[in-house]
């Protein structure tokens, strides 16, 4: 049941939404059955590709279509935005259309991508600030300053109308009302303009936010009541990292939004591989965040047989970020456990560690010798969820192997996995023992790593060891060994026989400095 008072929000919006003037320069896009993840998740999922989007976002709707509401005497002066990048984008392309001149004030913390497609589409770009408050302080001055007309990034009702457009398709793309969409929440234009247009149609269609972790400014206003401005905001998700959201999108979500979701940045990078998966395409962390929530939501709540909308909203992803993203995409999934495991300090033990685990596929695995009883091994194994990594635990637990589970800790995730190692302690090598790094290339199939640590001699003691799984068609170890003077043939036996390419690393001055005894 609709209030009177949300009818008279809605007479407001909905005329404004009807006449936007988004298809000048944006496109109707599609809304696609990602089947991979509607299988994984007993649900219909629909991605609705504002990715496809000539700037790669749907900011372009809301930026035309204010800028198109503009006079003459205003497009000769020109417009100014504060903008992260995909905003930025639609009011440079905009201006292009439009003939007007375009200053876009953008964080210097903006991926390099979206600074260069900006000054491309002929805009002049001023980078100030860290954060998009800072940015958006400045823009207002120069708006002031040089009389250019201010192109808000999302609280302004004709910016609203504009991202209402994509409301506006899903439901004629849509063959039945669906039961959830979800929606990326910075500033809020975006799923303000969705719910507006989609609540006064279907009233029975949950509109569902999502904000990540680190960012969740419209989730504290919600449930404060009011706006709440936080302190600081994570920038991995960039396009959503807003203090503070606006005026105008906090009434309609207050009126219109039925839930917000929370996700962590392991959450979204999870979400761009699924999309990925399903699309060949690359969302960047904000295009991917409905993705991402949308996934929390159902195992929140259980969902199954239903029909879920999940707006795929920018593209504009730095290609140097994809490392972390695929690093991290694992263990958002939870598809990855990272594990301190601890192992008795005597030749024959990371063997049996290793054989313990042949049936595993490791995707990292660090080892450096130290002085004591006991080992420690960083080491990351892939498992099919979290009851298979709490199996994995416990099985080797009751083989005797101390185990610490290290698949939430921030600290190994990001710095301590490229950290472990040191010095070969002086009391592990006698005076006819050598330690010895070699790197070794072997074709990246199953059993390949078992193969190489099963051929090492028993008596071999490895100082060294370290495997990451790169996805690449060929896997790469470090191998420290220690060999006693009476046993280097016995090693150069042990190279030809492997048949793996290797290359002694021993008088490597980087080893000498950072590792060697």
């Amino acid at each position: 049941m609709v209030s009177g008072c949300q009818t008279a929000v809605m007479d407001h919006y909905l005329p404004r939404i009807l006449r936007a003037r988004v298809y000048d320069v944006a496109r109707e896009t599609p809304l696609e059955l990602a089947n991979n993840l509607s299988r994984r998740l007993s649900n219909s999922v629909w991605l609705k590709r504002e990715d496809l989007q000539p700037v790669f976002s749907f900011k372009l709707r809301g930026a035309y279509n204010r800028m198109a509401q503009l006079s003459k005497a205003e497009l000769q002066l020109g417009v100014i935005a504060s903008s992260a990048g995909n905003h930025a984008q639609g009011v440079a392309l905009s201006a292009s259309h439009l003939g007007c001149r375009a200053v876009i004030v953008m964080p210097v913390t903006t991926p390099g991508v979206k600074v260069d497609a900006v000054r491309q589409l002929g805009a002049e770009v001023v980078l100030h600030g860290e954060t998009y408050d800072e940015a958006y302080a400045e823009a207002r001055s120069r708006s002031e300053a040089e009389q250019l007309c201010f192109i808000h990034p999302f609280d302004d009702p004709e910016v609203i109308a504009g991202q209402g457009t994509v409301g506006m398709e899903i439901l004629r793309q849509c063959h039945q009302p669906p039961d959830a969409i979800y929606v990326a929440v910075g500033g809020g234009g975006l799923i303000g303009g969705i719910a507006v247009y989609v609540k006064s149609l279907w009233p029975d269609v949950q509109i569902i936010g999502v904000e990540p972790h680190d960012a969740a400014a419209m989730t504290l206003s919600l449930e404060a009541g009011e706006r709440i401005r936080l302190p600081q905001v994570g920038l991995f998700a960039d396009g959503v990292a807003v203090r503070e959201v606006g005026e105008h999108t906090f009434a309609l979500a207050q009126k219109y939004v039925d839930d917000i979701v929370t996700v962590s940045t392991d959450e979204i990078c999870a979400a761009i591989k699924d999309v990925f998966e399903d699309t060949r395409s690359i969302l960047e962390p904000a295009g991917a965040l409905a993705i991402a929530g949308l996934k929390a939501d159902v195992n929140r709540r259980s969902l199954q047989n239903q029909n879920l909308v999940a707006v795929a909203c920018g593209a504009n992803i730095n290609f140097a970020r994809l490392r972390f993203v695929a690093e991290r995409a694992e263990l958002g999934e939870e598809r990855e456990a990272m594990l301190a495991v601890e192992i008795p300090e005597r030749p024959g033990s990371l063997r049996c560690l290793c054989e313990l685990l042949a049936d595993r596929s490791l995707t990292e695995f660090s080892y450096r010798m130290r002085a004591g009883d006991q080992a420690h091994i960083f080491m990351g194994v892939q498992v099919s969820g979290p009851d298979d990594r709490t199996s994995l635990i416990n099985h080797l637990k009751t083989q005797g192997y101390a185990c610490l589970d290290l698949s939430d800790d921030e600290l190994s995730k990001v710095h301590l996995r490229h950290m472990v190692g040191g010095r070969l302690p002086a009391s592990s090598t006698a005076s006819n023992v050598k330690e010895l790094l070699y790197r070794f290339e072997f074709p990246e199939r199953p059993g390949a790593l078992m193969r190489f640590v099963t051929a090492l001699h028993r008596d071999w003691s490895i100082s060294i060891f370290h495997y990451r799984n790169h996805g690449a068609d060929v896997g790469r170890i470090v191998v420290g060994v220690l060999v006693s003077t009476d046993d280097l043939k016995a090693w150069q036996s042990f190279l030809r026989d492997l048949g793996y390419s290797s290359w002694e690393e021993t008088s490597n001055p980087a080893y000498q400095l950072f590792l060697g005894g």
